[in-house]
């Protein structure tokens, strides 16, 4: 857990922000997609896949700790990204005793 630093979980997020600006400001193409539909489907099945394995791992870790991890699912499915970071910047934070 300790992996993860302060700075390293402020970059990520800050290039998260900044893609999600770009890939907002782009808008819609004339031109079709050159993939195909089962290269797309393969796409979505290994996010969704790693979206799931995430998931656990972070129940594991708030299992570990004595945290409810159900409060993250929403967030989590709604920006996966963001909210894993945030997550472990939440668990990684000093309880006062």
């Amino acid at each position: 857990m300790f992996v993860w630093s302060k700075k390293l979980v402020g970059v990520l997020l800050g290039i998260f922000v900044l893609l999600l600006g770009v890939f907002l400001f782009q808008g819609s193409s004339d031109t079709t997609s050159i993939l195909k539909t089962h290269t797309t489907q393969w796409i979505i099945l290994n996010y969704a896949c790693l979206l799931v394995w995430l998931f656990v791992w972070m129940f594991d870790q708030a299992h570990v700790r004595g945290k409810n991890v159900w409060l993250w699912l929403v967030p989590f499915i709604l920006a996966p990204l963001p909210t894993l970071l945030i997550f472990v910047l939440f668990l990684q934070r000093r309880l006062s005793s």
